[in-house]
């Protein structure tokens, strides 16, 4: 509990906000008008005063949008007053007792955030009404009434009731009480039971209990972050309870108050925990936390506490970040966002460094520290101790900067923890770091050793970018340090999703992915060099936020850095073709039909040796798994392996490969013996699919396909519908098999779209007898096959629905929510690129749109419209961003040429992906 400065010490222009006299003698004047008639011209007066209050401290965080800890106070000094006159009003006019006996004595306290007097616009109003004993009616009369006057003010209101021996009791019993009762200060009531109060709270809760409660408040703040991603870097972090948000900076506060009883945090200096720069960095971050915090609410009108993307930029616009060449206003403003995060990081680990000395000077090791070993060897000159490595003294890195690189890849190649005390003086002395130091070939060389250690590179990396050491010796590393990519694609900034694509690079190389990524774990060991290849991935984003095409300006970088950190010619080229080419491999797998051999000579003509294609191919699934949670899929696996296979024969055979006839009938060998007492169907239906159809088609589909065909041709209506899952795709396989008629591909995906599922790649064929043989793979919204039988029953429904025109379609897909409900903060200005070189025999349409449910059946509606032949289309999403890919042909089956034809095209499909939903309704 404390005594420090309260609020109304601390606001400038108090009586702008709220002049608590003169309102007090309104509610007088109000009793003396109304009488017994009064309660409700008091709320409406006392409400006045509440909006006018908010009003104005509104109006000062606009003027001064970075002034967090004023807007809090203030928000804080208004509630103190509103509720000072409350009770004045209750005790006077009320329930007035003129001569109080021992028993009817009150004291009302602020706890939690409210009696921190960090207060946002709609934080809760956490009170305790405290009795020195059992209450007297008339304590219990007034707490009632003070409560009924909050809550008619609409004020979201936590209290408690309690004695001073109840809150004892339940403060040793409950860490969340107990926590609140630490930042307990006094607002209005008996002074003397507040003194008793608090005089008991240090002596009989918190003496004797400050281990445990180290211990606790630990193990809640890790089990917060598990909930919040345990990560600083996602790119819509919770201010208040994510890493590195106020609730972290609070722990600090908290565990520095219980085991030094400080009143302020500013009292951590005084008590060696932090240093005054460390302090002021404290503050420095918390202020802008809170009025960040303070934004969301009043932007909002609600206690808002996750920075949305669709809030960033409000947030960013009213906190006066602007625009700079190559980085967004909202992108600026984030990045200063996660550079303060990462500072409460490093404050955390200085914080609890403190503790562990204090703890190690006591004979007896407990709780959050016991067991910890204080055995000392030397290693290098730096002392272990506890696992940890630590620096001899404090001027180590000043005598040798070198250090500065060397301490981290010691840690990462014997396993070692860096001392928290050792983190600070390598992040104090990071600006040693100058140009001699950068291109020192013992400091490159033992970096280079760090970013391709065998252990855990990836933790060292990190704790070298949390010490500032990274940034400053990669100057072009330092420039995406804590840069968010707005958009809904990417789940972390540049500098994480690189660390964690290096410590997946890691893991392939050490077999421990090996399920997930088979062919990687195989080739990893086959590359040129290994520290090429992790060198590509560390520098594969370092252009971001530059202006232009990032793949271009990251080549330029490579060649620049890589003699730098002793790579010879050969991997200085490999690096950066891979960095100019890094996502060449997963578009041509994503947005191009593998099954048609432009795309693989494409391909390979770029690619051109088996080196490259390996060291491409892993970058590639540790660049698509390190972008966050759920965005690697065995789906992407598939396609992506299916590329590096055809790629791999292509290399080995060149033209020696088999021709388009041999590989057909390569195709019908293997599918008639799948097929094995049904082989006679390949025969049958030999003569009347394509070849096209036979070379797209993998067997094993072919061998569904046809079976399902001999099905339709008995069925009444010839509709056959089939689905199952397919695990090794990852998604659910729907074949359809009906007459073609004109529209058969649009009708069909509005029919799945409106069943729930999500299109990820579609081969629509025709026999030439007339039937059509359709292939989809779908999944859910999560990027997982549909399994349930309902859903499988609701697919199957939805489909013949849709093809026996039963409903109206289109404005049942026009209703349906967005996928991402958050797409709408983004602008995504539809693009149509024709690419005529792709195919040998089709044109290559590629649109990107904002993704919706009923983009892909507006695209292929205008596609039908336009007298076009959809032959496949594949379908790709980058969180709000939908890219369409179709292979098409006019009506006599030729390639579209004519540029008049090709605008037309353009022009409805512009209109088809735009977000109007009035032009889906119009069209119904």
């Amino acid at each position: 509990m404390t005594d420090w400065t309260p609020p109304s010490r601390r606001v400038p222009k108090q009586r702008a906000i709220v002049d608590r006299r003169a309102l007090t003698e309104q509610m007088n004047d109000l009793v003396n008008e109304h009488g017994e008639k009064a309660r409700m011209p008091v709320i409406a007066a006392l409400r006045e005063a509440m909006d006018a209050g908010r009003a104005e401290l509104a109006d000062r965080l606009l003027k001064k949008p970075s002034a967090g800890h004023d807007c809090t106070a203030g928000h804080a000094f208004l509630v103190d007053q509103v509720i000072r006159v409350i009770h004045d009003y209750v005790t006077e006019h009320v329930y007035p007792v003129h001569n109080r006996t021992a028993a009817e004595r009150l004291a009302i306290l602020a706890v939690g955030g409210y009696g921190r007097a960090e207060m946002a616009p709609h934080s809760d109003i956490d009170i305790a009404f405290i009795t020195p004993m059992k209450r007297a009616p008339w304590c219990e009369q007034v707490i009632e009434a003070m409560l009924y006057v909050l809550w008619d003010l609409g004020l979201k209101v936590g209290h408690s009731s309690r004695t001073i021996a109840d809150t004892m009791k339940m403060a040793r019993d409950d860490l969340t009480i107990r926590t609140a009762l630490l930042e307990g200060r006094l607002v209005w009531g008996d002074q003397a039971t507040y003194e008793e109060l608090r005089q008991r709270f240090w002596k009989d809760v918190v003496r004797g209990s400050e281990k445990l409660f180290l211990t606790q408040k630990l193990d809640e703040r890790n089990q917060r972050h598990k909930r919040m991603g345990d990560s600083r870097y996602v790119v819509e972090p919770n201010v208040k309870e994510g890493k590195g948000g106020l609730r972290d900076l609070q722990t600090l506060y908290w565990i520095g108050k219980y085991t030094h009883r400080v009143d302020s945090a500013a009292q951590l200096v005084d008590v060696g925990l932090f240093t005054n720069a460390e302090y002021r960095g404290f503050r420095r971050a918390e202020g802008f936390l809170l009025a960040v915090r303070c934004h969301m609410h009043v932007l909002t009108d609600r206690p808002e506490d996750r920075l949305t993307f669709d809030l960033q930029r409000q947030v960013a616009e009213r906190m006066n970040f602007a625009d700079r060449p190559g980085k967004s206003a909202v992108e600026r403003f984030m990045q200063y966002y996660f550079m303060q995060a990462k500072r409460v990081g490093s404050l955390t680990g200085v914080f609890l460094s403190h503790l562990e000395e204090e703890s190690s000077k006591s004979k007896i090791r407990s709780g959050f520290f016991a067991g910890w070993s204080q055995k000392r060897r030397e290693l290098k000159g730096y002392m272990v101790e506890g696992g940890r490595l630590r620096a001899p003294g404090d001027d180590w890195f000043a005598k040798d900067p070198v250090r500065l690189v060397e301490i981290f890849q010691l840690a990462e190649a014997e396993g070692l923890e860096i001392h928290p005390e050792t983190m600070r003086q390598t992040d104090r002395d990071s600006k040693l770091i100058n140009a001699a130091i950068r291109k020192d070939a013992r400091a490159n060389a033992l970096f280079l050793d760090l970013l391709g250690g065998r252990n855990d590179p990836e933790t060292a990396l990190r704790w070298m970018n949390e010490a500032g050491v990274f940034g400053r010796f990669v100057p072009d590393f330092g420039r995406v340090n804590a840069q968010m990519q707005f958009d809904m694609y990417h789940h972390y900034t540049v500098d994480e999703h690189t660390i964690r694509a290096i410590g997946l690079l890691s893991q392939i190389e050490r077999g421990l992915l090996d399920k997930d990524h088979p062919r990687a774990t195989r080739e990893i060991h086959k590359v040129s060099s290994r520290r090429a290849l992790y060198v590509a991935v560390l520098l594969h984003d370092i252009a971001k936020g530059r202006g232009g095409d990032h793949s271009v300006l990251g080549a330029e970088v490579a060649h620049k850095l890589c003699p730098r950190f002793g790579l010879d010619a050969k991997e200085t080229d490999l690096v950066a073709w891979l960095i100019l080419q890094h996502l060449l491999m997963s578009s041509t797998a994503q947005k191009r039909d593998l099954t048609d051999p432009k795309t693989i000579e494409d391909f390979v003509g770029e690619v051109q040796n088996l080196d490259r294609l390996r060291n491409l191919a892993i970058l590639t699934a540790v660049d698509i798994r390190a972008v966050g949670p759920g965005t690697w899929n065995s789906w992407k696996g598939q396609l992506l392996g299916e590329l590096y296979d055809a790629s791999q024969e292509l290399m080995r055979l060149g033209h020696k490969r088999h021709g388009r006839a041999e590989r057909v009938a390569a195709k019908k060998a293997a599918t008639t013996e799948l097929l094995g007492e049904k082989s006679h169907l390949v025969v049958q239906a030999g003569d009347i699919l394509t070849d096209a159809y036979w070379i797209a088609e993998p067997e094993d589909i072919i061998a569904k396909n046809l079976i399902q065909y001999e099905e339709a041709r008995r069925i009444k209506d010839h509709l056959s519908i089939h689905c199952e899952v397919d695990e090794e795709r990852g998604a659910t396989l729907v074949s359809v098999i009906a007459p073609d008629h004109p529209g058969l591909f649009y009708r069909m995906a509005g029919g799945i779209h409106l069943a729930g599922a999500n299109i990820i790649d579609a081969r629509i064929h025709t026999a030439s007898n007339g039937y059509a043989i359709d292939n989809f793979l779908v999944q859910d919204l999560h990027a997982k096959p549909f399994r349930e039988e309902t859903q499988i029953s609701r697919l199957k429904e939805g489909i013949r629905k849709a093809l026996l025109g039963q409903g109206e379609l289109v404005p049942k897909l026009a209703a349906r929510p967005l996928n991402h409900a958050r797409a709408k903060a983004f602008n995504v200005a539809p693009h149509v690129n024709f690419d005529n070189s792709a195919s040998n025999h089709f044109t290559v349409i590629e649109v990107s749109a904002r993704d919706r449910p009923a983009l892909l059946n507006r695209l292929a509606h205008a596609l039908y419209k336009a007298n076009l032949i959809v032959q496949s289309a594949h379908i790709t999403e980058y969180g709000e961003t939908a890219v369409d890919t179709f292979y098409v042909t006019d009506l006599t089956g030729a390639k579209v040429l004519v540029a008049e034809r090709l605008a037309e095209i353009e022009k409805a499909l512009l209109e088809a992906a735009s977000d109007r939903k009035q032009r889906l309704l119009e069209d119904a």
